[in-house]
């Protein structure tokens, strides 16, 4: 027994597969492009304690960070991250 563990809320398999969908519409990526998810606890002051990174494999690669668990990442929370980085994409074309 770890007594210093903290449980982490998990993401079921069909929800991360939607993310990555999602990811890949919203930038027109090429299927064969690797996404990959991560869910992050941060243990340092003032930042969220989980929050779920996004890289995409492609040139050059890209990052996304949303602050909030896998399983809670929406559709909107995807957009948000994506169009402050200026890419070219179909955010308005998802609903």
């Amino acid at each position: 027994m770890n007594l210093f563990k903290q449980p982490r809320p998990t993401a079921k398999a069909e929800h991360l597969q939607q993310i990555k969908a999602w990811t890949q519409e919203l930038l027109d990526l090429p299927a064969e492009v690797p996404i990959s998810i991560s869910q992050l606890q941060c243990h340092e002051p003032g930042c969220p304690p989980m929050e779920t990174v996004i890289a995409v494999m492609s040139q050059p690669p890209q990052t996304f960070k949303i602050h909030a668990a896998a399983g809670d990442v929406t559709l909107a929370d995807l957009q948000g991250a994506i169009a402050p980085q200026g890419l070219e994409s179909n955010i308005g074309s998802l609903q």
